[in-house]
């Protein structure tokens, strides 16, 4: 890599550390190419990132943003995984830890706190934003409906009473 690529790489990352609301640092070593490139495609599905870089470059990058605290991290072959939803990169990456003993998680940053890497399995067992706002419009509906079946009980009581008097009275 030349100078201006390192400074192009340096600014990328910068933005990412810079915007994303969560960064997994994890240990690669001993994944084949088919792990990492099955890692990238489950990342990329949740709507997250995963990326091997360069622990100099990415320590240049941190530097001024709120993901600062893993810079103590970034040693040895280390990848990042980030998303804009706190919980997609490390459900994904935690998932795969469990299944792949050669990706091994170091921690995390969110919202510039860090994290272990027992934190970032917390994060990873919380559910995602999209399963909060389904449960919350679940809750916000259920007394709707309990409301209008309650209104539409009478009504339809009525109507089966005229129904059997009607009923009945052709039968006679």
């Amino acid at each position: 890599m030349d100078r201006a690529q390192k400074q192009e790489l340096i600014a990328s990352l910068g933005a990412v550390f810079s915007t994303t609301s969560v960064v997994v640092v994890a240990h690669y070593s001993g994944l084949t190419v088919a792990e990492m490139t099955s890692l990238r495609s489950k990342m990329r599905e949740a709507g997250a990132s995963f990326k091997v870089t360069k622990n100099r470059l990415a320590k240049l990058a941190l530097q001024g943003t709120p993901s600062e605290p893993i810079a103590d991290l970034l040693t040895g072959p280390t990848a990042i995984g980030y998303s804009d939803d706190p919980v997609a990169a490390p459900r994904v990456l935690v998932d795969f830890a469990k299944t792949n003993d050669k990706l091994k998680i170091l921690g995390g940053v969110m919202g510039g706190t860090a994290l272990d890497a027992n934190g970032v399995k917390a994060l990873a067992e919380l559910p995602s934003l999209d399963e909060l706002r389904a449960k919350l419009v679940g809750m916000i509906q259920t007394p709707a409906t309990r409301i209008a079946g309650v209104v539409q009980a009478p009504a339809g009581q009525l109507a089966r009473v005229f129904g059997a008097y009607g009923a009945k009275s052709e039968a006679a």
